[in-house]
């Protein structure tokens, strides 16, 4: 199974709305080498450094290199907007998705 380092830490970074500024600065890695990782020049972060972004961005190793991740990411991203829709909204959604699935 090969992961791209860079589009993994890429992806959780912009899910959670980070820049890349942030999550170095947060990390405690510079902003350069940050963008080198996600850019794929440098695919073999030590361990260190993938943990502290990995806590950084709240998520565990594991996590990080689970494939499903992004899927389950994805899922809760969309059942914290549903939360937020008014019955007749998601009402409207109910039947907006039934008609697409048929």
């Amino acid at each position: 199974m090969d992961i791209n380092i860079g589009e993994r830490i890429t992806y959780f970074r912009t899910a959670r709305g980070f820049s890349v500024n942030y999550l170095a600065n947060k990390a405690g890695v510079s902003q350069s080498y940050l963008r080198e990782i996600e850019m794929g020049h440098y695919t073999n972060p030590s361990v260190d450094i993938l943990d502290a972004l990995c806590d950084t961005l709240g998520i565990s190793l594991k996590e990080f290199f689970d494939q499903n991740a992004k899927l389950r990411d994805t899922e809760d991203s969309l059942l914290t907007e549903i939360s937020q829709l008014t019955p007749l909204q998601r009402e409207n959604l109910r039947i907006f998705l039934k008609s697409i699935r048929a």
